[in-house]
This record gives C-alpha cells, sequence and structure tokens, in this order.
C-alpha cells in the first residue's frame, strides 16, 4: 500500500557530491528517507538560528541599559 501523500512544496537543490553521499549513508544507517533527513536538519538549523538571534537580542538589549 502506498504512502499517503505529504502535504509539501518541491525542492530540487544541486549539493557537493560529497555531501550528497553523506547524505545517503546517514540515511541508510538511520532507516530514514532523504526527504524526513533534510526536514529535520533544516529545522534544527532554523531552531538553533532563531536561538541564536533571541540570545545576541537579548546582549544587545542589556548592553543598552
Amino acid at each position: 500500500m502506498a504512502r499517503p501523500k505529504k502535504n509539501g512544496t518541491y525542492l530540487n537543490v544541486c549539493i557537493e557530491t560529497p555531501i550528497y553521499e553523506r547524505l545517503e549513508n546517514f540515511c541508510k544507517d538511520a532507516g530514514h528517507t532523504k526527504t524526513v533527513a533534510v526536514e529535520r536538519a533544516l529545522i534544527s538549523y532554523f531552531d538553533e538560528y532563531e536561538e541564536m538571534k533571541k540570545k545576541l537580542k537579548e546582549l544587545e538589549s542589556n548592553q543598552d541599559k
């Protein structure tokens, strides 16, 4: 039985071959699809970025006092 279609948007990217090979190896080892792995990596990256931005903003506001 086929999986239900995901409500999503397609993203086509060209990445360096060594990075793609690492992604493939990671997916085989972890048992994830490339889509799941990339989604989780992006979420993690965005969360870390937003947290860093929040901390930087707090530091800047503390310096203004």
